[in-house]
């Protein structure tokens, strides 16, 4: 395993491409989508072994109810089993596990599941496994403006900080590194709010593919990156003048 120079404490996830991994191989959708659900416990494990305290999976969101009804009846069934299997062995290691989404949505079933996993896995102090499901980035910013307006905050007392307070990952630091597998290059409506200043990886490798050796890469490459914050280096001189740029 590799030494890192920086070590993110919030990684954030789009597992994309099982349906193109399937595809390729001449398998249905679903299938990719089983073996999407194997690749998190790989992705999980080496990323708690290099010390990342929070993983965020992008794994199922709000555009997605819009999918085929099949498919769609396929990955509840897919997230109802893995809590089933993975649970106990997630508690026994030390994992806690979270949600944010609208958990409404999910079959009465699920959410009781969702919710005894959350439960059962609160004191533990492991890896934070935080799961969106049923999750979109606008909405989580709409929800977090109307409890403002549920407690009475003022418009001139609105602030960036009262937004974050509100936001469903409040009780989480803001990712450092969001990774998109499956090679496109945006992040869907995931984190709009949370990953302003996070750094972005994107790869080819279908989320299927990804596994202990390319979350290495991921890491390394952070580990390269020099996050500014929209600041320039002291003593360094930007154009015509300028102190600071706008940019991450």
């Amino acid at each position: 395993m590799p030494a890192l120079s920086s070590v993110p404490r919030h990684v954030a996830i789009i597992m994309d491409g099982n349906g193109r991994w399937a595809t390729a191989r001449g398998l249905s959708r679903v299938e990719g989508h089983r073996a999407g659900a194997l690749a998190i416990r790989t992705v999980a494990e080496r990323l708690s072994q290099h010390g990342v305290p929070v993983l965020t999976l992008f794994a199922f969101s709000t555009e997605n109810w819009g999918r085929p009804r099949a498919e769609v009846r396929a990955i509840l069934g897919l997230a109802s089993d893995f809590i089933d299997t993975r649970l106990a062995e997630l508690d026994e290691a030390d994992v806690r596990l979270a949600h944010i989404g609208d958990i409404g949505r999910l079959p009465r079933a699920l959410r009781a599941k969702v919710r005894h996993a959350v439960e059962r896995t609160a004191a533990n102090t492991g890896l934070v496994l935080n799961v969106a499901f049923s999750y979109g980035g606008r909405a989580d910013i709409v929800d977090a403006v109307r409890r403002l307006v549920d407690d009475g905050v003022r418009a001139e007392d609105i602030t960036e900080e009262a937004i974050a307070e509100r936001i469903a990952t409040a009780h989480l630091p803001e990712p450092d590194l969001l990774i998109r597998t499956g090679g496109e290059r945006r992040i869907s409506n995931f984190l709009v709010w949370q990953a302003a200043y996070a750094e972005y990886y994107f790869t080819p490798t279908l989320w299927p593919d990804f596994d202990a050796r390319a979350v290495d890469a991921a890491l390394l490459e952070y580990g390269r990156r020099r996050r500014r914050f929209g600041l320039v280096p002291e003593g360094a001189c930007a154009p015509d003048g300028l102190t600071a740029s706008a940019g991450a």
